[in-house]
């Protein structure tokens, strides 16, 4: 056995990072994305496709909630290449009906995409709202973040250090997040069948990954998983959340039970639920 990424060989890192492989039927999970996000877009206020820069990818969905509402904002996941907001809006009734403004962010997909963008795209789409949460009625002193897989490696590029000058947004603009399966260290994402199509090299893993760029002082996470995911996808959590908590920075982490890669995001909103009451008590509503 050759040994390429702690003390895994490429079949073991490529069945570590292939989420999905833990369920079935992934289409039974993205129909429901997709179903559930369009009842809310029927039922509920939304501000649909508002621009946040000028490539045409660049948009977000609004749900405004009350005046002065807090803001959550999500993140797709689908592996950096694929979803995108019209299917991320399954936990906006819970938002809206606790008084929480959800918006949801929409980036361009690799492998037309780099990292180096996708992330760029994110932090505009915050940059964004922080500017112009008053046009929606929400409280740009009250924003969070989280995201799912992908979008929860997203979520760990937000909270990271040293790019907030360049977007003209304070530090400490996210008040608190929320990544769920996410990957926090993307060397083995380099040396998986997922670099197929991201196209990783030393250098960009460098870039963006939120294990190497932790916060001196971070906001309060709540980071978690799946019961049925891979070791791998757990172990990344673990490792994120223990070098959250290294540097004196606030972090719950749990396994939510009964869930998986995919589902796991259908408890956010579900204050009944150890995650949604989780997610509630750190946005204070």
């Amino acid at each position: 056995m050759k040994v390429i990424y702690r003390d895994m060989d490429q079949e073991a890192v490529d069945r570590g990072y292939n989420a999905r492989a833990t369920v079935d039927d992934v289409g039974v999970y993205l129909a429901e994305y997709a179903t559930r996000s369009a009842a809310a877009r029927e039922t509920l206020e939304c501000r649909e496709d508002v621009s946040y820069g000028e490539h045409a990818d660049e948009v977000i969905d609004i749900f405004p909630a009350k005046p002065n509402a807090p803001i959550f904002i999500y993140i797709h996941g689908g592996y950096w290449r694929a979803l995108s907001q019209k299917e991320s809006a399954s936990m906006a009734p819970g938002f809206v009906a606790n008084g929480v403004s959800l918006v949801t962010v929409n980036y361009s997909l690799a492998p037309g995409a780099s990292l180096d963008l996708i992330v760029e795209q994110c932090r505009r789409a915050l940059a964004w709202v922080w500017n112009n949460a008053a046009s929606f009625g929400g409280d740009k002193n009250r924003i969070f973040v989280g995201g799912s897989s992908a979008g929860g490696h997203l979520t760990g590029m937000l909270v990271s250090d040293s790019w907030h000058r360049e977007f003209g947004v304070p530090e400490n603009v996210v008040k608190g997040a929320v990544p769920l399966s996410g990957l926090y260290e993307l060397e083995p994402i380099r040396l998986s069948h997922i670099n197929e199509w991201m196209k990783l090299d030393l250098e960009s893993v460098e870039r963006n990954s939120p294990q190497r760029h932790l916060p001196e002082a971070g906001c309060p996470l709540v980071v978690s998983y799946g019961e049925t995911e891979t070791s791998e996808f757990k172990r990344q959590s673990a490792d994120y959340a223990d070098a959250w908590r290294a540097r004196g920075s606030s972090c719950e982490l749990f396994e939510t039970a009964g869930h998986n890669h995919f589902d796991i995001i259908f408890d956010l909103d579900n204050p009944a639920t150890p995650l949604g009451r989780a997610v509630f008590d750190l946005i204070g509503v």
